[in-house]
C-alpha cells in the first residue's frame, strides 16, 4: 500500500501539541493525528484509540486524561476528514485494519498500545488477526459481534430492524430502534419482536423525517463489522495481550453480552469499565459517561503489562 504524508499543526488539548497528518493511499485518504512526542517522551509505545462510527473526535476527553502518553487518533475512511476514493459507501473491519496497519506503519515506532471501542473494536480484532506485530496490547471495548452470540439468527433480525425502522421514517425513528434494541436485556426473543416500532418522542427526538438514509450505524453500510466472525485461531497465536472490557453497566444487553461471549471464546472473563458502552466520552455527543474513571481503568489495564 503506497502512502504519502502532507503534516501540518494544530492546537491540541491542554498543552500537548498535536500534529495532524494525512496518509494518501490509492483508496482513501486517511486523516490521524498524534497528541504529543514521537518517538515517546517516555519510551512506551504510542497509544492508538480507535472506534466506528465515531471518528477522532470522540476520543477528545479520553485523550486529554493522558498527557503523559503520545497518543494517536484516527478517522475511518469514509467519517470524519478521512475522504474514499475506491467508490464504496459500505464500512468492513478488514478494509479498516488494513487502512489503521498502514498508519501504524506511517508512525514508523513499532507495535502500538491500542484502546478500541465498538465498531473499532472489531476493526482491532481483524487488524491483531492479520498483523499480529502491530499491537503490543490491545484493550478491546465491547465490540458488536452478532456471530459470537447464541441467538445471533434473532440478533440479525433485530439488527434489520433497525434498518427498516431508519429507510422508512428516517435517523430518528431508526435511533429510537437502535436504543431499543441495544438496550433490551437478554436475548432477542418473541417478546421483543412483539413490541411496536418504538416511537422517537419516547426518547426526547422528534419525528419528523430528516431525509437522511447513509448514517453507518442506522444504515445497512456497517453490517460487515456487527457480522464480523473473529479470527480465534490467529488471535491465539498472536503475541499481543488482548483485553476484553465490558461497561458495568452494559450487563445483559447487547454488546455487553457480545464482550462476555468474545472474552469466553478467548478464554477469559471480560474486564469490567466503569460506566456504559459510551463510558470514555465527555460531552461530545451529548451523553457523556465517566471518562476520568474509564481513564483511570484503562491506565491500570495497560500499566499491568509494563
Amino acid at each position: 500500500m503506497g502512502a504519502g504524508i502532507d503534516e501540518f499543526t494544530t492546537g491540541g488539548f491542554n498543552t500537548v501539541m498535536t500534529n495532524t497528518h494525512i496518509l494518501e493511499t490509492a483508496e482513501a485518504d486517511i486523516v490521524y493525528d498524534v497528541h504529543g512526542p514521537l518517538p515517546t517522551a517516555d519510551g512506551r509505545p504510542p497509544l492508538f484509540m480507535i472506534g466506528q462510527p465515531i471518528d477522532a473526535s470522540g476520543f477528545t476527553t479520553l485523550a486529554s486524561h493522558f498527557p503523559d502518553r503520545t497518543v494517536v487518533t484516527y478517522d475511518p475512511r469514509g467519517l470524519g476528514r478521512s475522504s474514499r476514493k475506491d467508490g464504496r459507501v459500505d464500512n468492513a473491519p478488514t478494509v479498516q485494519a488494513a487502512d489503521v496497519h498502514a498508519v501504524i506503519e506511517a508512525l514508523g515506532v513499532g507495535p502500538v498500545e491500542m484502546f478500541a471501542s465498538s465498531g473499532g473494536a472489531v476493526t482491532a480484532l481483524a487488524l491483531v488477526a492479520a498483523y499480529p506485530h502491530d499491537v503490543s496490547t490491545l484493550v478491546a471495548h465491547e465490540p458488536p459481534l452478532i456471530p459470537v452470540l447464541p441467538d445471533a439468527e434473532a440478533a440479525e433480525r433485530a439488527r434489520a430492524g433497525v434498518r427498516d425502522a431508519y429507510e422508512v421514517k428516517g435517523s430518528n425513528s431508526g435511533m429510537a430502534a437502535f436504543i431499543a434494541m441495544t438496550s433490551w436485556r437478554g436475548e432477542f426473543t418473541d417478546d421483543y419482536f412483539a413490541l411496536p416500532t418504538p416511537d422517537p418522542g419516547q426518547f426526547g427526538m422528534p419525528s419528523q423525517d430528516d431525509g437522511s438514509r447513509d448514517d453507518p450505524l442506522l444504515s445497512d453500510r456497517s453490517w460487515a463489522v456487527s457480522s464480523y466472525r473473529p479470527d480465534l485461531e490467529a488471535l491465539a497465536a498472536a503475541p499481543t495481550r488482548i483485553v476484553i472490557a465490558v461497561g458495568e453497566e452494559s450487563a445483559g444487553i447487547f454488546t455487553g453480552r457480545t464482550s462476555v461471549a468474545t472474552a469466553e471464546l478467548l478464554g477469559q472473563q471480560p474486564t469490567v469499565f466503569p460506566s456504559h458502552h459510551g463510558g470514555f466520552l465527555g460531552g461530545e455527543f451529548g451523553y457523556p459517561g465517566q471518562p476520568e474513571a474509564f481513564a483511570r481503568k484503562l491506565r491500570d489495564v495497560l500499566d499491568d503489562d509494563n
